[in-house]
Protein backbone atom coordinates (compact mmCIF):
# COMPACT_ATOMS: atom_id res chain seq x y z
CA UNK A 1 0.00 0.00 0.00
CA UNK A 2 1.87 3.04 -1.39
CA UNK A 3 0.95 6.41 1.13
CA UNK A 4 -0.23 9.13 0.09
CA UNK A 5 2.18 12.54 -0.01
CA UNK A 6 -0.63 13.88 2.56
CA UNK A 7 -0.17 10.69 4.84
CA UNK A 8 3.45 10.79 4.31
CA UNK A 9 3.30 14.47 5.90
CA UNK A 10 0.84 13.13 9.38
CA UNK A 11 4.01 10.59 10.51
CA UNK A 12 5.53 11.99 13.26
CA UNK A 13 8.55 9.53 13.26
CA UNK A 14 10.52 8.10 9.59
CA UNK A 15 9.79 4.79 8.91
CA UNK A 16 11.88 2.55 7.62
CA UNK A 17 11.45 -0.97 5.44
CA UNK A 18 11.77 -3.73 8.54
CA UNK A 19 11.59 -7.55 7.49
CA UNK A 20 12.12 -9.00 10.08
CA UNK A 21 10.10 -12.09 12.30
CA UNK A 22 8.20 -10.35 15.48
CA UNK A 23 6.49 -12.19 18.57
CA UNK A 24 3.60 -10.52 19.89
CA UNK A 25 1.01 -11.85 22.76
CA UNK A 26 -2.26 -10.51 22.90
CA UNK A 27 -2.51 -9.05 26.55
CA UNK A 28 -3.76 -11.49 29.01
CA UNK A 29 -3.32 -14.41 26.94
CA UNK A 30 -0.99 -16.88 27.63
CA UNK A 31 0.97 -17.71 24.19
CA UNK A 32 3.06 -15.86 22.15
CA UNK A 33 2.82 -15.88 18.46
CA UNK A 34 5.21 -15.36 15.66
CA UNK A 35 4.89 -12.42 12.80
CA UNK A 36 6.75 -10.59 10.21
CA UNK A 37 7.00 -6.79 10.11
CA UNK A 38 7.03 -4.83 7.39
CA UNK A 39 8.15 -1.70 9.00
CA UNK A 40 9.27 0.18 11.80
CA UNK A 41 9.41 3.51 13.43
CA UNK A 42 9.95 5.26 17.11
CA UNK A 43 6.17 5.10 17.06
CA UNK A 44 5.52 1.85 15.90
CA UNK A 45 5.53 -0.69 13.53
CA UNK A 46 3.76 -2.51 10.78
CA UNK A 47 3.50 -6.50 10.57
CA UNK A 48 1.34 -9.28 8.49
CA UNK A 49 0.32 -12.54 9.89
CA UNK A 50 -2.57 -15.42 9.36
CA UNK A 51 -4.58 -14.17 12.16
CA UNK A 52 -7.13 -10.84 12.52
CA UNK A 53 -6.46 -8.75 15.55
CA UNK A 54 -8.72 -5.82 16.14
CA UNK A 55 -8.26 -2.19 16.45
CA UNK A 56 -7.38 -1.22 20.12
CA UNK A 57 -6.30 -4.75 21.22
CA UNK A 58 -3.45 -4.16 23.52
CA UNK A 59 0.06 -6.43 22.23
CA UNK A 60 3.04 -7.41 24.41
CA UNK A 61 5.91 -7.21 21.43
CA UNK A 62 9.50 -8.78 21.18
CA UNK A 63 11.16 -7.24 18.38
CA UNK A 64 15.02 -7.98 17.49
CA UNK A 65 17.02 -5.27 16.21
CA UNK A 66 20.57 -5.82 15.61
CA UNK A 67 20.64 -9.52 18.10
CA UNK A 68 18.75 -7.05 20.90
CA UNK A 69 15.38 -7.39 21.57
CA UNK A 70 13.17 -4.88 22.20
CA UNK A 71 10.01 -5.10 24.17
CA UNK A 72 7.52 -2.38 24.11
CA UNK A 73 3.81 -2.85 24.75
CA UNK A 74 1.59 -1.30 21.59
CA UNK A 75 -1.86 -1.26 20.66
CA UNK A 76 -3.75 -2.16 17.26
CA UNK A 77 -4.74 1.22 15.51
CA UNK A 78 -5.50 -0.83 12.48
CA UNK A 79 -5.73 -4.06 11.21
CA UNK A 80 -7.26 -5.23 7.30
CA UNK A 81 -7.58 -8.26 5.32
CA UNK A 82 -4.64 -8.60 2.45
CA UNK A 83 -6.06 -8.81 -0.88
CA UNK A 84 -5.61 -12.53 -2.49
CA UNK A 85 -4.49 -13.96 0.48
CA UNK A 86 -5.05 -15.19 4.74
CA UNK A 87 -3.42 -13.08 5.38
CA UNK A 88 -3.94 -9.98 7.74
CA UNK A 89 -2.03 -6.72 8.00
CA UNK A 90 -2.12 -3.94 11.32
CA UNK A 91 -0.05 -1.12 12.86
CA UNK A 92 0.79 -1.48 15.81
CA UNK A 93 1.56 2.08 17.99
CA UNK A 94 3.79 2.06 20.95
CA UNK A 95 2.34 2.76 24.25
CA UNK A 96 4.96 1.73 26.49
CA UNK A 97 8.45 1.83 25.72
CA UNK A 98 11.71 1.52 27.96
CA UNK A 99 13.60 4.78 27.16
CA UNK A 100 17.14 2.70 26.80
CA UNK A 101 15.18 0.07 24.24
CA UNK A 102 13.28 3.72 22.25
CA UNK A 103 17.02 5.42 22.22
CA UNK A 104 18.05 2.08 20.85
CA UNK A 105 15.66 2.07 18.35
CA UNK A 106 16.18 5.17 17.42
CA UNK A 107 19.38 5.24 16.59
CA UNK A 108 19.01 1.95 14.39
CA UNK A 109 16.69 3.87 12.53
CA UNK A 110 19.24 7.22 11.93
CA UNK A 111 21.30 4.45 11.30
CA UNK A 112 19.90 3.09 8.07
CA UNK A 113 18.28 6.01 7.00
CA UNK A 114 21.74 7.96 6.80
Amino acid sequence: MELKASQKENRSFPRIDFHSKIHYQVRGKPDFDSAISTNISCGGLRFSNDRFIPASTPLMLEINVLNRVLRPIGRVVWSTPLSHSNRNQMGVEFVEFNAIEKNYLKDFINMKLS
